[in-house]
């Protein structure tokens, strides 16, 4: 299997969930601002809500993914409030014409003091946790 994880954050918290998820894989954890150059069997793709949606570099990184080099996002992130960013990413990858996998990772992130210090390190572990699940 191959992988590339790409990630976008405002605060650092998903960028945190990202460098584990790469480390359990293997790869280096980038920002969006690099494109996916390489084929991959798995694209994990972290973000986060941001006034009740995903960034627009979100939408507009998942709009630019060729679809013969990505075989499937993996959605993950946290957030503070709301929960899973799936349906809204899965809409992008929808019209890009690539396929999402039904498994994801979620978990609380600080924001203003709300939820603080998520991601901890049970987070951290959890999201390695699961990128084990693709090996």
């Amino acid at each position: 299997m191959t992988y590339a994880v790409r990630y976008y954050t405002k605060t650092g918290n998903t960028k945190r969930l990202a460098e584990a998820i790469a480390w359990e894989l293997g790869v280096e954890a980038l920002n969006i601002s690099e494109p996916v150059n390489e084929k991959v069997d798995y694209l994990f793709l972290g973000n986060s809500y941001y006034a009740f949606n995903i960034d627009p570099e979100v939408k507009a990184f998942v709009a630019s993914l060729d679809k013969e080099k990505v075989g499937k996002i993996v959605n993950f992130g946290s957030a503070a409030m709301l929960n899973s960013t799936y349906k809204k990413v899965k809409a992008e990858a929808d019209k890009a014409g690539i396929p999402m996998d039904d498994r994801e990772f979620h978990c609380r992130g600080e924001f203003k003091g709300i939820h603080k210090g998520r991601p901890d390190d049970r987070d951290i572990a959890d999201a390695v946790q699961f990128a084990k699940q693709y090996k």
